[in-house]
Order: C-alpha cells, then sequence, then structure tokens
C-alpha cells in the first residue's frame, strides 16, 4: 500500500469516534447539498411524501419563515421551489399534515394542510393547504367551528380526518381534541371531540404518534411542569386511557417518531436542561429500553424535527437554549432496521 493510500485511510477515520460493531445504530451528521434553508430552524415542520421531504416556516432567534424548502432524501439534496397562491403568514410551532388522496387509476394526490402556529406575540386558528402537485397554497372555506388560536398542538391523519390535541394560546396550555374532516377537499369541516375516560391534562410540546387506530400522546408541558406520562386515545370508541409506565422520563420539544413496534423519542428538554438522548418506547411491553449507539451525536436540542426514511432517523434543525441549529444528523437503524418492518401487533390498554 502506498504512503499516500494509507494516509488517505487514516483520514477517513476520525480519531475521536470509536468504531463501531456492524451491529450498533450510528449517529453522524449528513452531507446536504443544493439551496438549503438561508437560516437556522426550529419548531419548524417536516413533511416526507415519497422521497420528498417539505420543510416550512419555524423561526431563527429573531425571526419567523414562510419559507417552504424540499429536501430530496435520496441525494441529501435541498431546492427551495417557487410556490403561488394565499400562503400562511410567516409562522413557528404550527402543525402540518400530510393528506392523501385517491384520484382513480391507481394514482394519488398529496397535499399539506397547515394549522396554528404564531409569529410570537400572535397565535393563530387558520387553515392553509398546499397541493404538492401544482406547489399552490389556498385557504379554503371551513364549516363548523374552528379550534381557538394555538401553537405547540400535535396532529395526525386518521380516516381522512386531522384529529388535534392540545397546544398553547400564550394564556394557557390546551386539553381539547378536535376533528377536521377533510374528505371533501373543497369544504373541510370542524368539529369538537369529547373523549370519555381520563384525559391527559393540558399541555404543548408534547408529541403524538398515530399507530392504527390508537393516538398515543406523550410528554409536554403546561409551561409550570415538563410532563412523563403517555396517554393514548383510541379514535374509535373515543376514549382516553392512560399507560403504566415503568419509569417517568419527562420530556418537552422532543420528537418521536414511530418506528415498527417502538417510537423513537430524541432530544427535548426534560424540565431542567437539553437532550440528545434516544430512548425507545416499546409499544407492546409499554416500557423504556434504551441502545447503545455509536458515531457522534448531535448536541442536545429541542424543537427539531425527525423522519424515518430508508433505515435511517434524520433530524433536522432545533434550539438548545442559546443557538438555533442549520444541521442535520442521521441515525442508522443498522441491526434495528428490521424494525419498520413490525406491524402485526396490538396496543393493550
Amino acid at each position: 500500500m502506498s504512503d499516500h493510500m494509507a494516509a488517505a485511510i487514516e483520514l477517513s477515520v476520525s480519531p475521536n469516534v470509536p468504531p463501531a460493531p456492524a451491529a450498533g445504530m450510528y449517529w453522524s451528521r449528513a452531507l446536504t447539498y443544493g439551496r438549503c434553508p438561508s437560516r437556522p430552524l426550529r419548531a419548524h415542520s417536516a413533511n416526507l411524501v415519497g422521497e420528498y421531504l417539505y420543510v416550512f416556516g419555524g423561526c431563527d432567534m429573531k425571526t419567523c419563515f414562510n419559507s417552504l424548502y424540499v429536501l430530496d432524501m435520496d441525494t441529501l439534496t435541498w431546492s427551495k421551489p417557487r410556490t403561488f397562491g394565499d400562503m400562511p403568514p410567516p409562522c413557528r410551532a404550527h402543525s402540518c399534515t400530510t393528506v392523501e388522496r385517491d384520484i382513480g387509476g391507481g394514482k394519488k394526490s398529496y397535499s399539506l394542510y397547515v394549522f396554528g402556529g404564531g409569529d410570537g406575540p400572535n397565535y393563530f386558528n387558520d387553515l392553509y393547504v398546499l397541493n404538492i402537485d401544482t406547489l399552490t397554497w389556498s385557504k379554503p372555506k371551513t364549516q363548523g367551528e374552528a379550534p381557538s388560536p394555538r401553537r405547540a398542538h400535535t396532529t395526525c391523519i386518521w380516516n381522512q380526518k386531522i384529529i388535534i390535541v392540545g397546544g398553547g394560546d400564550g394564556a394557557r396550555a390546551l386539553a381539547d381534541v378536535h376533528m377536521l374532516d377533510v374528505s371533501d377537499p373543497h369544504l373541510p369541516k370542524w368539529s369538537l371531540l369529547s373523549p370519555e375516560g381520563n384525559p391527559p391534562i393540558a399541555r404543548g410540546y408534547h408529541t403524538s404518534n398515530l399507530v392504527k387506530d390508537k393516538l398515543i400522546v406523550y410528554g409536554g408541558s403546561d409551561g409550570h411542569e415538563c410532563f412523563s406520562d403517555v396517554y393514548v386515545l383510541d379514535l374509535v370508541s373515543n376514549r382516553w386511557n392512560q399507560i403504566d409506565l415503568d419509569r417517568a422520563v419527562p420530556r418537552l420539544a422532543h420528537s418521536a417518531t414511530q418506528v415498527g413496534s417502538y417510537v423513537f423519542v430524541i432530544g427535548g428538554h426534560d424540565g431542567s436542561r437539553y437532550s440528545s438522548d434516544v430512548l425507545l418506547l416499546n409499544l407492546v411491553t409499554m416500557s423504556w429500553e434504551t441502545r447503545k449507539i455509536y458515531g457522534g451525536a448531535p448536541s442536545p436540542r429541542g424543537y427539531h424535527t425527525s423522519v424515518l426514511h430508508d433505515s435511517r432517523l434524520y433530524i433536522l434543525g432545533g434550539y438548545d437554549g442559546r443557538n438555533v441549529f442549520d444541521d442535520v444528523y442521521m441515525l442508522e437503524l443498522s441491526a434495528c432496521a428490521y424494525l419498520p418492518q413490525i406491524t402485526n401487533f396490538e396496543i393493550d390498554v
């Protein structure tokens, strides 16, 4: 081997990162290309449609944005497409929900439904829709009574209905649950859900993951306390149940991504400090698990977004109380790459 080749091999291995076993999960910073967001982002939204990640809104230390960026997840190349129509105002801590429709001939159309958020002093309860095919924004008229203005709520799509849980309006945290029926794209209809059972107390900056017909709500804060509880909203029976966990892990402004029969919880704030931990909530046993993770983890942060693509979890941006980040990290699932294939399990409440 030539001295030049030996030097090149030596250079390619970072001296500060111990090697990982082939089966070990592994953090690395992802190199991206193209026209990336011009500012670092926190409290933005990120929606994966096919291999394209649509990143909207958010803020840096001073300003909120209403820019749309698209990251091609196969090439990690950013673009900033031109959009048309009636776009949302600059906002952060809004929700953005992907709605898929069959349009015949085996084809589907996709739209992004942006609701709520705020720009600092102002809180919104407007609904905007981005047609992915035409990149055109619209502000549809809605039926029914819209939720009060809010940010830091969560949404999911279930049976052509967007379910909205909690959030905050600047004066207080909220505990209400609303539903937006989007089966008629021209006239979405709001209604208030009043689930039975034992509801979670008011909160924002929690997460919610829809697993079949059950919505798993974890963590968040009411402005005073950082929560560690997990509640399940059964959308068929319209009932809340609290889950008994093996230990308390308080988190707010974390990300929670379903990977098969697990929810991977990354980062967030535990009530006293920001974290870069990766915790696995086992949805079958309803217990917390940890795995040894190798590589160079992202710095502690919250208010980031996380997405699963091609056996990797990617996190974008975030905030640690001092800095807003513009980086992208990826977590190789390695031996856990089979997890997304696990779909045949039940959540026992």
